[in-house]
């Protein structure tokens, strides 16, 4: 089958590799029909190769058609149109039966000290391979996969897969009061989708970035736009929300915020090295770019709460400890537990009238062989490159 392969920085290649096979009963091959480039997929393309391995199948977001079942697969069946997590969870252990299916005990990585694998994800998280690919093996298929009816077209309901999970989970852990005010740093896919969702929620939303396409798709669905370039964001914002900042800021930027330079660096030297050296490195020092996190501490009121969703990297980065304290300030984040909230997200989905807008977000879709362009305009926010689908 032709599958995306990781061989380095920037370095992605669609190539032959071996189709994928049953391996135990609680398996399924899916053929895909649509998959996506994820932002998180761009930390793999520039930052975290000392954890990837040469020939990597990358990608996490994917939707398509079963086309085989292990013995001890009976939720799902082949011809099934189905969305895959891109956490893999068994859905009986301690904690998937609390809900809290991204640290599933029965797939997290103890060699690693992580939480439950994921799709195309490195080292870290299992080293699955994903499904930017023409067909993808399911494991723990007796629970993750989501049926879809036939009919709509993929992108109505690819997102179930990743961003409207993570999305309205971050809105969840922002733990807004009925009414209340949220910021939203950073406009990608994520960004997007979490704006979306508190305004359909109810709440005010500013959405900050510096991407015009960025900030005209925000406006198109009602959402504040902050131009990040151009003003002092925390000021503005404590001049739009009568001097308190929002009551809840949402940090959907992550490890490669523009505004560090000195960790900018920190990531072009970690590129630069050995991987023998740079894991290490990156398990130890404060290596991400935190000036999305920072501004999101200046901006949220006291005694507000932050939701951090953008993936951060470093295991030793400085963070204002004093301000945080000193405001009050609750501070939640991690992987989202998909499945919890697909029964919020659904009726929202096969509704026609489309409330979360999700027929507008892709703004190229690409055959498979064209993905390493995806990457590269996605990566460098080129060609107003938002979300970009691939299909096999």
């Amino acid at each position: 089958m032709k599958a995306l392969t990781w061989h380095g920085k920037r370095d992605v290649r669609v190539e032959d590799v071996p189709d994928p096979s049953i391996k135990e009963p609680t398996d399924a091959i899916i053929k895909v029909t649509t998959a996506a480039i994820c932002g998180s997929d761009l930390h793999l393309y520039e930052v975290l190769g000392p954890f990837m391995g040469e020939g990597d199948i990358l990608g996490h977001e994917t939707m398509g058609v079963v086309e085989e079942v292990g013995a001890e697969v009976t939720q799902i069946r082949p011809g099934e149109r189905v969305v895959i997590p891109f956490n893999i969870s068994c859905g009986h252990c301690h904690l998937c039966r609390m809900e809290l299916y991204a640290q599933c005990e029965t797939t997290q990585v103890r060699e690693h000290g992580t939480g439950a694998a994921l799709f195309g994800y490195t080292k870290l998280y299992g080293q699955v391979p994903g499904g930017q690919a023409e067909y993808l093996r399911v494991p723990q298929a007796q629970f993750g996969p989501v049926t879809v009816p036939e009919g709509p077209p993929d992108e109505r309901f690819l997102y179930l897969s990743d961003v409207l999970p993570t999305s309205w989970q971050a809105v969840q852990y922002a733990d807004l009061p009925e009414g209340g005010s949220l910021t939203v740093f950073g406009l990608g896919p994520i960004g997007q989708m979490s704006a979306r969702i508190a305004k359909h929620r109810g709440h005010r939303v500013i959405g900050v970035d510096g991407v015009p396409e960025r900030l005209e798709m925000a406006r198109r669905h009602g959402v504040e736009v902050l131009d990040a370039r151009d003003l002092d964001v925390p000021d503005k914002i404590r001049d739009l929300t009568g001097g308190r900042g929002t009551d809840s800021v949402i940090d959907a930027v992550g490890m490669e915020a523009h505004g560090s330079p000195v960790a900018k660096f920190g990531h072009a030297v970690t590129g630069l090295l050995p991987d023998m050296v740079a894991a290490p490195l990156m398990r130890t020092a404060g290596v991400d770019r935190l000036a999305a996190l920072n501004q999101a501490i200046d901006t949220v009121r006291r005694c507000g709460t932050i939701s951090v969703v953008g993936v951060y990297g470093g295991m030793a980065d400085p963070m204002p400890m004093l301000k945080m304290f000193d405001k009050g300030i609750t501070l939640r984040m991690g992987q989202a537990h998909v499945r919890r909230w697909i029964p919020h997200l659904m009726p929202l989905v096969l509704d026609d009238s489309d409330p979360l807008g999700v027929m507008d977000l892709a703004t190229h879709r690409l055959p498979l062989a064209e993905a390493p362009h995806g990457y590269e305009i996605f990566q460098k926010k080129r060609d107003g490159a938002i979300k970009v689908l691939l299909k096999p």
